[in-house]
This record gives C-alpha cells, structure tokens and sequence, in this order.
C-alpha cells in the first residue's frame, strides 16, 4: 500500500528530473538550475496571489487602485533606485553565486512569513516587505543569468539553455497558481506559508548547484561607455624612436576600463531598446486591463472570467514564443526582434481600431508571445556580440533596463482612465516608440552581418 501510495509521487519526480536532465543538461548542472527556476516561479505566484487578493480584489475598484499606485509608490520607486546597485554589487561576489541565491531564497520565505500577518488588515507594513520580495527576486534573476553560462551542456547555445530554464518556470507558475488560489479559500495567510515552503525548498536547492556556479575565471563588468572613452583605448602614437611614451602608457593604462555594451556594435544596444518596449507593454498591460476588466468585463463574462481569459492567453503566448525561441536560434536574431515588434504593435492598432473581446485577448496572447521570443533573440545578441569576459555582466545589467522599463509601463497603465480604445492606443504608442528607435539599427545591423562568428 505504502508502495502505490508513493507511485504517484515518484513517477512524476522521475519524469520531471528526466525532462529537466536531457541533452547533457544533468551532466552540466543546468538541469538543477531549471529545477531551482521552477520553486522560483511557483514561490512566486504564490506571494503575487496572496498580494492581488490583498491589495485588488478584497477592495472596491476605486479604492483598489488608490492602493495598487500606493504599492507602485512604496515598492516600485524605491526599486527603481534599487534595481541599478544590484547587478554591481552582485558582481563583486563572483564566488558566492549559490550562496546568493540560497540567500535570495531564504531572504523570501521570511518575508512570507512577515506578510502573512499583515496580509488580511492590509496595513502598511505588508508594503516594505513586499519591496523585500521584488529585491530578492531581481537579486535571483541577476545571479541565473550569469550562472546560466557556466552550465552549459556541450552543443548548447545559449539561448537553447535560456528558453528551457524560462519554461520550467512558466510551467511551475501555471501549476502553483490554482494551487495559490485555492490556500487562498483557506485563509488569506496561506498563500504566504506556502511560498514559505517552496522557498525554502529552493534554499537547500540552490547549494546542490554545481562547484563550478563559483568560479569567476576570465570575468570582468560590462559597462555601458560614450564614444570618447573608447578613443581612450586607441592605440598610443609611437615616438621618434620607435617606442611608446611610458608616462603617456601609464596614464592611458590607468584610463583603461573594460569592454561596454556600445563596443560590441549596434545590435545588443538596439535589441535592448526593443526589449525595452515590449517589457513597458507588459507592465502597462498587466494593471491596465486588470482594472478596466474588473469595471468593465469582456462580453457576457464576469470579471474573473475575464482577468482569467486574459491571463491563460498571455501565458499561453509567452510560452509558446519560449518554446519557438529555441527553434530559432541561430536564424537572425535582430530580423526576428524587428518582426515580432511590428507583430506586437500591428495586433496593438487593430485592438484600438477594433476594440473587443477577442482583440484583447488576441493583444495579451501577442505580446506574451512577442516579449518572450525578442527577449530570447536579445539573449542570442548578447552571446554572439559580447565578449565572454564581461557577458554574465551584461545580462545582469540588461535586465535591470528591462525591469525598469516594467515599471514605467505599470505606472501609466495605472494612472490611465479606463477608456478600452484609450488603452489600446497607448499601448500601440509605447510599441511605435520602440520600433522608432529600434527598428532601422537592427536591420542595418543584420544587413550588414556581424562581426562575430555566430554561436549555433
């Protein structure tokens, strides 16, 4: 009986470690980090649930949004300050990556805890706490991308190791959030005492990573320099007699400074421009419907039903853009971030033009899509164009652009009126912004073909 009590159990651990180890990924390690992705994402979805039921739901609309703009104010602008230092300071612990993350976990599950007193009342408390959270988990983000290289399995790209550790955790988050919802009918604290113990989980995970997670072997910080500076490091003229001037070589050495973003060519600077628009439209999506469906529900469906149609077709799109983002790989990048961009804002102006139920969800599954695809396509940027030495540091510092970029695009989706057609216009604006500073550089770019031997 024991026997059959645990089959199900173990089978389904089995072939989950058989998914996540394939292709050499269990060799590498990396099949350990997609599994520390998916507690990742399912502690996450749990603390999101707790704080939506708390701080929307539980209000009426008015007052709801009065305190998603007073979450925005005291967690979002404090992060936005935040969210530059932590890529820096992580970097200067180049030895310490599965510690920092074990304590990125840790750090999580206390504040759960510390939640789930204050999650019924509301009170202001739960707001410092959960800036606590969205730290931690920018602190996480930034240590896996720079982790993500060093696990590799042979024949992998980069992108390829992205795209599945991305899945796991899209995959976790769809599973952990009905199970969220339903601690939630148990009691408000619940959702928080169990992103406790997936937190937890992930802690002890995180120190079964790979020795080889530590080692900072050839690494150095990437950073985002002006033209003079590069004229900075030309090489010395030669004297009269055929040397160099030692004074003027120490002085230009000590000037010396590491490779930047802008050194690698113009397509990791324009695709993170892109990026930046997808990522706005993300945030300005999420609290834009989420109050003008909860006034003014899709046709003939309540407003959960609506928030939910929305929600299963923007993750249905996002891993769906995951999962073709690994087929292609080694296809262009730069021509697939400008498609996917004029994708997302044609799909945008249609929604404006045609505003409805379908459109919506037709612009949720879109950007879900896109987003997830551009993103991948920058990852594969970044790898080809950027020097190995200062890569991990680069990824740490794209994505503090992008998470900014989030908050931005949440904040006007807050302060908008709930006008639909007003919405959808914004929304193809903030698009049409990307693709006019973007657009042109990266078909230049791939026109003229990159200087670097491309990474199948």
């Amino acid at each position: 009986m024991g026997r059959a009590l645990r089959a199900p159990f173990t089978g389904t651990a089995r072939a989950i470690r058989k998914a996540t180890h394939a292709h050499g990924a269990g060799e590498s390690g990396l099949g350990k980090l997609i599994e520390l992705h998916a507690v990742n994402g399912a502690g996450d979805v749990m603390i999101t649930v707790a704080l939506a039921s708390t701080v929307f739901f539980s209000v009426p609309t008015d007052e709801a949004r009065g305190r998603v703009a007073l979450y925005l104010a005291v967690t979002m602008a404090p992060f936005t300050l935040l969210a530059p230092v932590v890529g820096p300071l992580l970097d200067r612990l180049p030895h310490g990556r599965r510690a920092a993350m074990a304590g990125a976990m840790f750090a999580r599950a206390v504040l759960a805890i510390t939640m789930s007193g204050a999650v019924a009342t509301g009170g202001l408390e739960l707001y410092p706490a959960a800036l606590g959270v969205l730290v931690c988990s920018k602190a996480y983000g930034v240590v896996r991308s720079a982790v993500v290289p060093r696990l590799l399995p042979p024949r992998f790209s980069l992108v390829k190791a992205n795209s599945r550790v991305t899945l796991a955790g899209l995959l976790a988050t769809g599973i952990a959030a009905p199970i969220g919802a339903g601690l939630q009918t148990i009691g408000s604290p619940w959702p928080l005492y169990g992103a406790c113990a997936i937190f937890l989980g992930g802690t002890v995970l995180a120190f079964t990573l790979p020795h080889k997670v530590d080692s900072a072997k050839g690494e150095r910080k990437a950073r985002l320099v002006v033209p003079h500076e590069e004229a900075a490091r030309a090489p010395l003229p030669r004297t009269p007699k055929g040397g160099r001037g030692g004074s003027t070589l120490r002085r230009r050495r000590g000037r010396e400074k590491p490779p930047g973003l802008r050194s690698v060519g113009p397509s990791v600077l324009h695709g993170l421009q892109a990026n930046a628009a997808h990522r706005a439209l993300s945030g300005f999506l999420i609290f834009f419907l989420a109050f003008l469906l909860r006034e003014h529900p899709l046709a003939g469906q309540s407003a959960a039903v609506s928030l939910g149609i929305v929600g299963v077709a923007a993750g249905t799109g996002n891993a769906c853009g995951t999962a073709v983002g690994s087929w292609l790989r080694a296809r262009g990048p730069e021509v697939i971030v400008a498609t996917v961009l004029g994708l997302a804002l044609g799909v945008a102006v249609l929604a404006a033009v045609f505003f409805s139920t379908v459109m919506v969800a037709a612009l949720a599954a879109v950007a879900g899509f896109t987003q997830a695809l551009s993103k991948l396509s920058l990852d594969a940027m970044i790898q080809r164009d950027v020097p190995e030495e200062v890569r991990t540091s680069a990824f740490a510092r794209s994505e503090t652009l992008l998470q900014m970029s989030w908050v931005v695009g949440g904040a006007i989706g807050i302060a908008l009126p709930l006008n639909g057609v007003l919405g959808m216009s914004v929304a193809a604006g903030l698009l049409a912004l990307g693709a006019t500073a973007s657009v042109r550089g990266l078909l230049g770019a791939a026109r003229r073909g990159s200087p670097h031997p491309r990474v199948a």
